[in-house]
């Protein structure tokens, strides 16, 4: 155990009394995660200001052995940013460090800090007549050093990919206190191994990411939303299809959900409303976007694609959105998801990858077989067909006790799923990353060279094992 006295001294001298804090009041809502699964305790929260405060920190950490445990708007999905219950290591905070350094709209490209909310870098880069192509649903919370952490990934990765296609540079404190500083972006660059992209992903094991340089599109000309009814998941594979080449590269995103999850939507937000007047199994969100010059032509296009859906026989009903109100009620049914089936109760979820085009059979196979082996479960799948990642929530039986169930059954509902996926060829982490909820399970069944690289890089790198311990990287 380290000296707490000397190193907490320490820590409060070099950060002040904005930086340093062993509140319990104001500490307690970041020892818990976004989820509710995991609740440590730490031996203090810092919140530094600067990449320079940050180093003094880390280098501090590593001279009293403190271990470090990184956290930006504390919204991940598998307890990546909560503290273990020992109580040693510090929660370091990176939500002051919120400055958007640069916005070069001739380069399209924006050098900001890792505390930014990334709905701020919205509205920052679109009042430049610029876009940022990554969102999803926590966009209001969610943070840019978070979300490089994870390799998030969202509703757009379909045409622009995860966050790791999205970073042109880094700057990052390593567990010595040295500054990795790559913030510069080049086209062509082959000085040895890609140190940016080693850091992406690595759910602050290796190091903590300060400021990224990101890469900008002009802004939309305008956007065209649909939405569809659809008897299957097979049938919403074949739209993807069938939009991909109607729309080509005006197709930004695809998601799909249940009837299931619709229904959890609309009894959790009580203006919402069912887009089409009859119940459907499945339905499908598609939005058409374009320049400047092409935007006038969605609602043709869209009408085209729908047309020739319905002659197809790929959708049972559909609509398009009238207007920009009425695309943002379509995304927020969406984007709801998550919080509306937190409220119905205890969940296991499993956020998975197969192999694109096997993605409906998989759920079609999964589904039942889940239901089948826990009586009483409710299967439910939603997310980003088109690129092969859904998420694939495991319900509880109605009356069982929130946490005991996770721990019990819970824990052998996900090994079955992992095993599922494992054998389709697929991933057990698609976008959340691994975290602790993941960790023992990336051991079980991930291949050997690899977990062996990984434990390698992270002894190198990190070689007394104080950046963010137990998470991500599994025991050997």
């Amino acid at each position: 155990m380290p000296d707490s006295t000397a190193f907490l001294e320490a820590a409060a001298t070099l950060l002040g009394p904005r930086g340093l804090t062993r509140d319990a009041d104001l500490m307690t809502p970041w020892l818990t995660d976004w989820r509710g699964r995991y609740t440590g305790r730490a031996l203090a929260m810092a919140s530094p200001a600067s990449t320079e405060e940050v180093a003094a920190l880390v280098k501090l950490c590593a001279d009293h052995g403190v271990p470090i445990v990184p956290q930006g708007g504390n919204s991940g999905m598998c307890g990546g940013a909560t503290p273990d219950a020992e109580g040693h290591a510090i929660v370091l905070s990176l939500r002051r460090m919120n400055a958007i350094r640069r916005i070069d709209p001739d380069a399209r490209q924006t050098t900001c800090e890792a505390g930014v909310i990334l709905q701020n870098l919205h509205e920052a880069v679109e009042s430049k007549g610029l876009r940022f192509p990554l969102t999803l649903g926590g966009k209001g919370s969610a943070t840019i050093g978070g979300l490089i952490s994870t390799n998030a990934g969202g509703t757009q990765v379909l045409r622009h990919g995860t966050m790791r296609a999205q970073v042109l540079g880094i700057e990052a404190v390593l567990p010595d206190g040295s500054v990795f500083e790559g913030l510069v972006p080049l086209k062509k660059d082959n000085r040895g191994f890609d140190l940016k992209q080693l850091l992406i992903g690595s759910e602050g094991t290796l190091g903590i990411v300060t400021a990224a340089t990101l890469r900008l599109l002009p802004a939309i000309g305008g956007r065209t939303v649909l939405w569809a009814g659809l008897a299957s998941i097979k049938d919403a594979r074949r739209l993807l299809l069938h939009a991909e080449k109607i729309a080509d590269d005006a197709l930004e995103g695809f998601e799909v959900m249940p009837r299931h999850s619709l229904e959890a939507v609309l009894a959790h937000l009580p203006d919402a409303r069912d887009p089409l007047g009859q119940p459907h199994p499945w339905y499908a969100l598609i939005e058409l976007v374009g320049n400047a010059a092409s935007a006038a032509q969605l609602p043709e296009l869209a009408e085209t694609l729908l047309a020739r859906a319905f002659e197809d026989g790929l959708v049972q009903d559909a609509t398009i959105a009238a207007n920009e109100t009425q695309a943002e009620a379509f995304w927020l049914l969406r984007d709801s998801i998550s919080p509306a089936e937190r409220a119905l109760g205890p969940a296991m979820q499993h956020d998975i990858s197969v192999p694109v085009e096997r993605m409906p059979d998989f759920v079609e196979m999964a589904a039942p077989e889940m239901e089948r082996r826990f009586p009483g479960t409710r299967a439910v799948a939603f997310g980003h067909l088109g690129d092969g990642n859904v998420h694939f929530h495991i319900l509880a039986p109605k009356g069982v006790t929130p946490g005991e169930w996770e721990d019990g059954e819970g824990k052998e509902i996900s090994a079955v799923v992992h095993d599922l996926v494992t054998g389709w060829g697929g991933s057990i982490s698609a976008e959340h990353g691994i975290g602790q909820m993941k960790r023992d399970e990336l051991g079980r069944l991930g291949d050997p060279v690899s977990l062996a690289l990984m434990r390698a890089v992270k002894r190198a790198i990190d070689p007394h094992g104080l950046m963010n311990p137990g998470k991500l990287v599994p025991r050997a």
